[in-house]
């Protein structure tokens, strides 16, 4: 196959991880026979320092004219006083909105190499970690509007969480998708006791459930939620809630299995062309150190291999091969414990690389 990638590789350690998944990548297409070809552009704060936007067209226009979107990070403290229109992070909304990426796909799966990094109790541990966090990605909170008034002499702020019944409607329906896949089972996440949206939401769901008898689907309010995640997570297969429940929910559950790092994730429309990235930050401190962890953007790249390129055995390949190095106790160090061997970035890229 030839497919054509845009790279983002953004702010941060953003260069270095994405470099690292690109030489997987580029492994991969060696030995299967694909061709890979990469056009890179600049977004987040990297382009703002450019182009004074976080979002030129021209990037804009190469995200839409690609086979699939990888990403590696974007934002920093140097850019938290530009106008809020322009900040880093509205890249992301931005691409996300016009390509239609309305279903975020974070899977959160302990590595049984790396048990002893999860915060949790070994007992917890034990049961297993293995949950897909499906997010809505395009709706609620973050693309309601947002303005601050004076009202009585005071200024209030004023965020709208809107949602329509077909926003629900599809995001529910990659749910129960994926469930079918996996464990058959879907736990939809709200606050339907005090929201009007959540108990659209609520209502919704129950009504794509209609549609999958062999999938489970339970409620559960988004504050259980939150409880349950580190109290019993093996209770968790597939994860669907909106966008600022989905956020917070799954970063609390990549840290139950031990390291942000290693976490991917997928943003998927109604076509197969999606954008794959890792769900960590750009890490300033590190940046430019060699030190940062690429598993979760070589990760990321399997998924795009999997969802957007029906590549299975290649994703297969690139997974097997990251279990492997850990098998073998190399470590970054967000990783690292007694008894290994702490690697840098690029070495565990290369690593991983050679296992292919």
């Amino acid at each position: 196959m030839n497919k054509t990638i845009t790279v983002i590789k953004g702010d941060g350690i953003g260069p270095e991880i994405v470099t690292e998944a690109m030489k997987v990548l580029d492994r991969i297409a060696e030995k299967y026979g694909h061709t890979f070809t990469y056009q890179e552009i600049l977004a987040g704060g990297c382009a703002i320092d450019v182009y004074g936007k976080s979002l030129p067209e021209e990037s804009l226009q190469k995200c839409l004219d690609c086979d699939s979107v990888l990403l590696g990070a974007v934002g920093g403290p140097k850019w938290d006083g530009v106008e809020k229109s322009i900040r880093p992070e509205a890249a992301l909304l931005g691409i996300r909105s016009a390509m239609g990426l309305y279903a975020n796909l974070r899977p959160a799966r302990l590595f049984p190499q790396l048990a002893d990094a999860s915060p949790l109790k070994p007992e917890i541990v034990a049961r297993g970690i293995d949950l897909m966090m499906v997010r809505e990605l395009i709706g609620g909170a973050y693309f309601g509007e947002h303005k601050t008034v004076t009202e009585n002499g005071e200024l209030v702020a004023h965020d709208d969480m809107t949602y329509a019944e077909h926003e629900i409607r599809r995001i529910a329906r990659t749910a129960f998708e994926t469930a079918r896949k996996r464990g058959s089972r879907v736990i939809s996440v709200d606050k339907a006791n005090v929201l009007d949206s959540s108990r659209l939401w609520r209502k919704v769901v129950h009504q794509v459930a209609e549609e999958y008898p062999d999938v489970t689907c339970t409620d559960m309010l988004v504050d259980n939620t939150a409880m349950q995640l580190v109290k019993n997570p093996a209770q968790f297969d597939v994860v669907v809630t909106e966008n600022l429940f989905g956020d917070i929910l799954s970063d609390e559950a990549s840290m139950i299995t031990g390291s942000i790092g290693m976490m991917a994730s997928a943003s998927l429309g109604e076509g197969t062309r999606g954008m794959y990235e890792p769900i960590h930050g750009s890490a300033p401190d590190i940046a430019g150190q060699n030190l940062a962890n690429p598993i979760g953007t070589i990760l990321s790249a399997a998924m795009m291999l999997r969802y957007s390129f029906d590549m299975i055995k290649e994703a297969d390949a690139i997974e097997a091969a990251v279990n492997t190095v850990l098998d073998k106790g190399y470590r970054t160090g967000d990783i690292m414990s007694e008894g290994m061997t702490q690697v840098t970035c690029s070495q565990m890229g290369d690593l991983i690389a050679a296992e292919l």
